[in-house]
């Protein structure tokens, strides 16, 4: 999306630390709940009602009404409207709270980071809109994964999506799928053949996918629909998925898994290599692809990532005892 258009206006930068459980003032959930309200208000078009919401700074900030307006249509058009929360958190800086929210659009892959300045009194000082170029923070960085995980397929799979910064893995960007994988099947550097308006046409739709480690099911859900190529289910973000514990707070989570394939239910025990469904296009997933993470709760988007080594494979030829493969690898088992 054109930077140009989605310029800062009057905020502070992301350097702003956490607010302390200790600080005065109202709480943070009163702060998490106005800057919701003022989220909704914005792209709902209501911008009479929050205009009345600004303080002088802010106002002064935008000059008007009218040019907030143009402001909210710009953002609008080039995003979208929002279709999956990915974080919200509250931050301090120069005195202001700050509320920062992180969810994906449906006009732009990356992902778009909402950015409230807000004063002690509950109103605006500014507001910012950009794609968020920034990694999550992360108390798992230098943690060492526990469970011995193997890739969880056979043959050569293509690592759309992976690594540790957001140039390489926009799934950085979100504390929960902090060190996630996309994952396709690859020919002469395509995903499908000829158009790839059926799911039919991707080479990774159907194949067959495996426990990476031993574990207990814990989530199993079937019965979504494959997706349009191209078209996604926000709604549903997972599709039909499994999540397995594997002890030591490790959670799997494999999603976007084909409608009807899903071969577990929860509470079964599987070991390592056992079948657990093919890969799909279900949830909010625009090709057949494997989307996998590891974190440490079974709650979807209310855990912390933790990072997802895999063992014994070979990566664009060369054989990796233990790594994380990176966007732009050729992986398979060995």
């Amino acid at each position: 999306m054109p930077a140009a258009l989605l310029l800062a206006v009057l905020m502070a930068p992301l350097a702003a630390v956490p607010v302390a459980d200790d600080e005065p003032g109202l709480p943070d959930a009163a702060f998490t709940a106005f800057g919701r309200d003022c989220t909704t208000r914005f792209f709902a078009g209501e911008i009479e009602l929050l205009w009345d919401e600004f303080a002088r700074r802010g106002k002064d900030a935008f000059g008007s009404s009218v040019r907030l307006a143009a402001y909210r249509t710009s953002v609008d058009e080039q995003m979208g409207s929002e279709l999956e929360l990915y974080s919200e958190e509250v931050l301090r800086q120069d005195g202001y709270r700050h509320y920062r929210r992180v969810a994906r659009f449906d006009k732009t892959e990356q992902l778009v980071e909402v950015l409230w300045s807000l004063g002690e009194d509950l109103s605006v000082v500014g507001l910012r809109i950009t794609p968020s170029p920034y990694e999550a923070t992360s108390p798992y960085l230098d943690y060492e994964t526990r469970a011995p995980l193997r890739l969880p397929f056979e043959g050569e799979w293509f690592v759309f999506w992976g690594g540790r910064t957001v140039n390489q893995n926009y799934h950085a960007q979100t504390m929960d799928q902090r060190f996630a994988y996309d994952i396709v099947v690859t020919q002469d550097g395509k995903s499908h053949a000829g158009e790839g308006t059926s799911n039919a046409d991707y080479y990774a739709f159907g194949k067959e996918l495996f426990a990476p480690a031993d574990g207990r099911v814990v989530a199993a859900l079937d019965g979504i629909p494959d997706n349009v190529p191209g078209v996604m289910n926000a709604w549903q973000a997972l599709g039909n998925h499994v999540v397995l514990d594997h002890g030591n707070d490790e959670f799997t989570f494999m999603a976007h898994i084909k409608q009807g394939s899903v071969a577990v239910q929860t509470g079964d025990v599987v070991k390592a290599g056992d079948p657990l469904g093919q890969c799909g296009n279900s949830g909010n997933s625009s090709e057949p692809h494997l989307h996998i993470h590891l974190q440490d709760t079974p709650e979807f988007l209310v855990g912390k990532g933790k990072p997802l080594p895999f063992q014994n494979y070979v990566a664009d030829g060369e054989a990796v005892e233990r790594g994380e493969p990176l966007k732009g690898m050729v992986i398979a088992p060995r």
